[in-house]
Parts: C-alpha cells; structure tokens; sequence
C-alpha cells in the first residue's frame, strides 16, 4: 500500500524510496501541479515528500490528509543528500505519523501540529 509521494523535485533514482510504500510524481503524472499533487495526495491519504514550501504552507493552514515532509537540506550534492537522508529517514518518518508537518533540515527535524 503506498504511503508516500515524492514530488518531482526530489530524486527519482533514490533507493531508500524505491520499495511499495512509496510512489513518485514523475511515475502518476509528470506534468501535475503542486494543486493537483495535493488533491491526489488528500484523496489516496498519502504523505507528501517535498523540498516546496507551498505545502509547508498549505498543511498548516489544513487538517491531513495529506501530511507533508518538506525536506529543507539546501543544495547539496546527490551523493550527500542521499547519505544525509538515509541516516535520518526512520526517525523522520515516525515523526510524520505524529505531526502533520516535518520539517528536515541538515541539523534538526522539526515536528508541527
């Protein structure tokens, strides 16, 4: 059962988010806004994973579905973004069941809601 959506400004090539639970943008429909990628997220109650501020944004002013994992690492390079992340993402991810909104940074992850 898929969990997760990765937008389309994340990697697509990224093991860590290559098993059931996760399905990328790039695979439902490339070309989908961010409004449509959240109605889709809302109606399958799917996480949406994203480096957007405009769902930051838009969770905090709604209930979940869909909850929102707004990863805030700032350019990097992919082979030290996938090393931050994978060190991070379990702990990131039982935060997402207890807050509506995650927030990654190189330092902290912050919990809303």
């Amino acid at each position: 059962m898929k969990k997760y959506i990765i937008d389309a400004n994340l990697p697509y090539y990224f093991s860590l988010w290559r098993d059931e639970a996760y399905q990328h943008v790039i695979d439902t429909d490339p070309h989908m806004k961010d409004s449509e990628i959240w109605v889709y997220a809302k109606e399958n109650k799917l996480t949406i994973v994203t480096k957007d501020a405009d769902f930051s944004e838009l969770v905090l002013l709604n209930t979940p579905p869909p909850k929102v994992i707004h990863i805030k690492l700032g350019n990097m390079k992919m082979k030290a973004f996938h090393q931050a992340i994978d060190k991070i993402w379990d702990k990131v991810l039982a935060m997402s069941d207890e807050y509506k909104l995650v927030r990654v940074y190189a330092d902290k992850i912050e919990g809303i809601g």
